[in-house]
């Protein structure tokens, strides 16, 4: 009987262990994961992001925070200007890979590309109005 009694202990002692080292490395691997992920972003930060991390991690004094946020300016300006000049050439590059698609597509085929365009551009759209280029 009291052997029964050690079994039972030791396999209700084995499985809680188990039960437990599966929630640790459950709970770790979400930390893990959020982190890397959090670090890793594929979100654009927007320049008061920028300024406000510069500032925090940088421990930037006013001054500095000035000049930094004039040099973040000039340069978004400088990325508006080439954008203003090689959007076209993009554009055309996009327009004549297009093409040579079409070509390849059936009749049937090409309408379900014509609206897969239309989903892709007005993706693309929405996003650069949200990014602030449109």
């Amino acid at each position: 009987m009291e052997d029964n009694r050690g079994n039972r202990k030791a396999v209700l002692l084995v499985v809680v262990l188990f039960v437990l080292g599966v929630a640790l490395g459950s709970v770790g691997t979400y930390l893990v994961t959020t982190r890397v992920l959090a670090a890793h972003s594929p979100v654009a930060r927007t320049s008061s992001q920028h300024m406000a991390m510069f500032t925090r991690d940088l421990n930037l004094t006013t001054e500095q925070q000035s000049q930094i946020q004039a040099i973040l300016n000039d340069t978004r300006a400088n990325y508006a200007s080439l954008h203003e000049k090689l959007d076209p050439e993009y554009e055309q590059v996009r327009q004549q890979g297009r093409e040579r698609i079409r070509e390849v597509l059936t009749s049937e085929q090409r309408p379900k590309f014509e609206e897969l365009l239309r989903q892709m551009d007005e993706e693309r759209r929405q996003r650069l109005a949200s990014e602030g280029h449109d």
